[in-house]
């Protein structure tokens, strides 16, 4: 499957973004998705799963109460909605598939997005 993330950018802290990520090759309700992000001199870190039915979420606590996943399984496309952003959130945000169960670690993922760039500003 090839993964195609967008709808970074630049807001202020407590605004707005959603993301896109856009899959397409193989059948898209058979993955499990997940988000995950990555600043400057920062490990890869998780921030959100959904399973292949789109009626499990799991978030980190970082997160929790602020970003919403879901998905479109007609439309081959998993969303990150982030509201009352910090500027903690910058990061480059990527989007990963994988055949067998969510993971909160990126080893469980086998295929991943190019990233999309979401900076905060306070």
């Amino acid at each position: 499957v090839q993964l195609q993330a967008s709808g970074g950018g630049l807001v202020q802290a407590g605004g707005s973004l959603r993301l896109s990520c856009a899959a397409s090759g193989r059948t898209f309700s058979g993955y499990a998705m997940g988000w995950f992000r990555q600043a400057p001199g920062k490990e890869r870190e998780f921030v959100a799963a959904i399973n292949w039915s789109g009626f499990s979420m799991y978030y980190a606590d970082s997160v929790k109460g602020r970003f919403s996943i879901s998905r479109d399984n007609a439309k081959n496309t998993v969303y990150l909605q982030m509201n009352s952003l910090k500027p903690e959130d910058t990061a480059v945000y990527y989007c990963a598939a994988t055949r067998g169960d969510h993971s909160s670690s990126h080893r469980g993922y086998g295929y991943w997005g190019q990233g999309t760039q979401v900076t905060v500003s306070s």
